[in-house]
């Protein structure tokens, strides 16, 4: 099939696809003379074994290909002008004889092969390529291409926005608990969707709160949307513009993650990450923010030995340093003790044993200093002696702050004032004494 081999080394629209491994080997059988029987079995088979390590049907292999292939139309059809009507006649005739290919059994070469050995064969089917990816095209928004219409998470490796294959992918429905924080940004990850203004989001709490799984579920909820992650580490940060520049015109929503982060006030990442911010020459594009996690709520690492210095605007420069959190348009503050579920949550409420996100609140004061003493029954010797008596039991048990409120409410004081008066009933002296008994002090002494 000369003409096949010709016809696949014109491609323009698809042209990267002569790098793929399969394609590549179907190229040089396709190129074989079958008068040489040694090189046409080796290049069949070398084809056989790179399809069959992908699939055994070379019609869906080839379509796949397609459709995942990020290429100059797939561009120029998210783009506001419409796509040259060159452009779309290549697409037309590649989409065609791609469908053609996607035929080939290898029946014309074997019949002219001098050879009567077993040679592997592998499935075809009858697809309708063009219909296929004009229906790829309309939903390009949702599904995107390349590498970005199979994977929903992604991580920066050496410049390079590299696929996570196995993604963790805990939902919104297994998160326990913070319903109302993890509203914020469900919100504004919506809004992102949707095309409008969204805001760059720092997560800040205490550790163990969600933070980091937050993010993960509401990519996992919204993929299907169009939504991805990208996870940049703290020392790639300064990669951030490079990576706003390649996702500038992906019709995909984009969120760059960066998870757990903190600085030190002479750490070079944190002006990189200011710029990213507030807006540096290249601008932030209106398909990405970014979503930060951290345990720190100004994100800057402070000692008392640093306000010590001799900055002549010390007030001014830890402004600065504390002003890159403000750099963030929304902050939801999860803490271990906001985490109580509402009735009406479809989370689940059994969160893991060693979980602490609810813990018992403190007694308040008042109601520490009024304890609920025990009624009297008729046959008791007095409310005093009562409450006494149950205050020996529950001793061991009382805190600190508990004793003192208790000492406080079973003191007990009497004031006496001695007057003098003259023979005229005029005031000559006064005097007033007091005597404090404490019942609580006593029992304490008794049971020491």
């Amino acid at each position: 099939m000369p003409s096949a081999s010709l016809q696949l080394r014109s491609l323009v629209v698809f042209r990267s696809l002569l790098r793929d491994p399969v394609l590549s080997r179907l190229g040089t059988l396709l190129d074989a003379d079958p008068a040489d029987a040694r090189a046409t079995v080796d290049a069949w088979c070398d084809f056989a074994a790179a399809l069959f390590a992908k699939s055994d049907d070379l019609s869906a292999y080839l379509l796949d290909l397609l459709m995942e292939d990020e290429n100059i139309y797939m561009h120029q059809s998210c783009g506001a002008s419409p796509v040259s009507p060159f452009l779309e006649a290549c697409l037309e005739n590649e989409l065609a004889f791609m469908q053609e290919l996607s035929r080939f059994d290898g029946a014309d070469i074997r019949a002219r092969l001098a050879y009567e050995g077993f040679l592997p064969q592998w499935k075809t089917s009858e697809l309708d390529f063009a219909a296929a990816y004009r229906e790829r095209i309309a939903t390009i928004h949702q599904r995107g291409y390349g590498i970005f219409a199979q994977y929903r998470m992604f991580t920066v490796s050496d410049g390079r926005i590299v696929p996570v294959k196995h993604p963790d992918l805990q939902t919104l429905a297994q998160l326990p608990g913070y319903e109302r924080e993890r509203a914020k940004v469900i919100a504004n990850t919506e809004a992102l969707l949707s095309g409008q203004p969204a805001n760059n989001v720092l997560l800040y709490g205490d550790a163990g709160t969600g933070k980091s799984s937050t993010v993960k579920a509401i990519v996992n909820e919204f993929h299907e949307r169009g939504l991805r992650l990208i996870e940049v580490k703290k020392n790639q940060l300064y990669q951030i513009p490079d990576i706003i520049e390649t996702l500038g015109h992906n019709p995909l929503k984009f969120i760059l993650f960066i998870d757990d982060l903190s600085f030190t006030s002479n750490d070079g990442d944190f002006a990189a990450l200011k710029a990213i911010l507030e807006g540096s020459v290249n601008g932030q594009r209106g398909n990405l923010v970014v979503y930060a996690t951290s345990n720190r709520r100004h994100l800057i690492k402070e000692n008392w030995e640093e306000r010590s210095g001799s900055d002549l605007h010390e007030n001014d420069t830890r402004q600065e340093l504390m002003s890159l959190s403000a750099r963030f348009g929304l902050t939801v503050t999860s803490t271990s003790t906001s985490c109580i579920s509402s009735p009406n949550s479809t989370a689940s409420t059994s969160p893991p044993p060693s979980s602490t996100c609810a813990p018992r609140p403190m007694p308040s004061a008042t109601a520490a200093a009024a304890p609920a003493w025990p009624s009297s029954s008729s046959n008791s010797p007095s409310p005093a002696s009562d409450g006494k008596e149950y205050l020996m039991k529950k001793l061991p048990a009382l805190s600190a702050l508990s004793l003192y409120l208790l000492l406080a409410a079973c003191s007990t004081t009497s004031t006496t004032q001695v007057t003098t008066y003259d023979a005229a009933g005029n005031t000559i002296a006064s005097k007033t004494t007091s005597t404090t008994s404490n019942q609580t002090m006593e029992a304490v002494n008794k049971a020491g």
